[in-house]
């Protein structure tokens, strides 16, 4: 088997474009995604550096050039799945900055298959800001 990095978050065209129209508009952007009930259960877009990262929230990867990061707790749940953002109609979160643009971010997820488990064993995880 080839060693190739497996993507533990991706985006759609859709959810890309959206970061484009705000990259725009705010400058370097950033995602947090804690896991908990109501706002903290959709990936929350932020400028970057307006959310304060802890040393235990575990960086995913980039979505494009905006860094994804998961508190630590939640990560514990999600760590065998690839998140996928996506856009569907509706209002952002409160703090969100697709609030108010008609759309929102949403993850999807999937779980890895037995080959995508072996290649992220090997993977090293990045804790706190990257």
């Amino acid at each position: 088997m080839a060693s190739t990095e497996v993507l533990r978050v991706t985006a759609t065209p859709a959810a890309l474009a959206l970061l484009e129209q705000l990259h725009a508009r705010y400058g370097a952007l950033m995602f947090f995604q804690s896991g908990g009930c109501c706002d903290g259960s959709a990936p929350m877009c932020y400028q970057h550096g307006e959310f304060m990262i802890g040393q235990l929230d575990v960086f995913l990867g980039l979505i494009g050039s905006t860094p994804f990061y998961m508190g630590g707790d939640q990560f514990a749940y999600w760590q065998h799945t690839q998140l996928t953002i996506d856009v569907v109609d509706g209002m952002g979160g409160m703090f969100s900055l697709d609030n108010g643009t008609g759309k929102r971010f949403l993850t999807r997820s999937r779980l890895f298959d037995d080959q995508e488990n072996v290649a992220l064993a090997g993977q090293r995880l990045a804790y706190g800001v990257q």
